[in-house]
């Protein structure tokens, strides 16, 4: 049975590396994974006051969240946490207070950076708010992918095989991590 899994992605950068890793990441993923991208880069700001009349983006995203069985965020590190366009996209889902689209869904975390710790910082605080929105989050293998610009040929395809072989490990040890714990 293939399981369903919304990639957000917290870099809205034309040439994002995180969406590169996230890509090469689902060309490595075993066939029981089913991917989607769910674009957090039109959500309006987090508002309780529009909740009343909730922004059509703020649907689309929680609709398409809720579609699926399994997240799995990819985030750059900006100042030693999550870039704003991703906290964002973590409020809007998780409102109003009781409907979180991401309770209890099954996640893993990636993060890529230009620099040596992999966006350590952003990795490790995404997973504090992770707990919070009660979603079991893969704890190993951990992914702090560093000098991520090195990576990639000029297609924007992983070149790494080091790195590919990482990823299809990461990628089993997910589909393991989403059947156990998918409803």
């Amino acid at each position: 049975m293939s399981r369903s899994v919304a990639i957000i992605v917290g870099s809205l950068r034309k040439d994002s590396l995180n969406r590169k890793v996230a890509r090469a990441l689902v060309a490595a993923a075993p066939a029981g994974l089913a991917f989607k991208f769910v674009e957090i880069g039109d959500l309006p700001f987090f508002s309780q006051d529009l909740e009343a009349a909730p922004p059509a983006q703020w649907t689309r995203f929680r609709d398409e969240v809720k579609a699926a069985e399994a997240v799995l965020w990819v985030t750059p590190e900006y100042n030693r946490s999550v870039p704003g366009v991703l906290k964002n996209a973590i409020d809007v889902g998780s409102r109003p207070y009781g409907q979180s689209v991401f309770n209890g869904k099954p996640a893993a975390v990636i993060s890529a950076s230009m620099g040596a710790i992999g966006g350590f910082g952003a990795n490790h605080h995404l997973r504090q708010s992770l707990m919070f929105l009660n979603m079991p989050t893969l704890q190993q293998p951990e992914a702090y992918i560093g000098a991520a610009h090195t990576l990639f040929d000029e297609q924007g395809k992983l070149a790494n095989e080091g790195t590919k072989k990482f990823l299809g490990a990461f990628a089993q040890a997910f589909a393991a991590w989403v059947e156990k714990h998918s409803a």
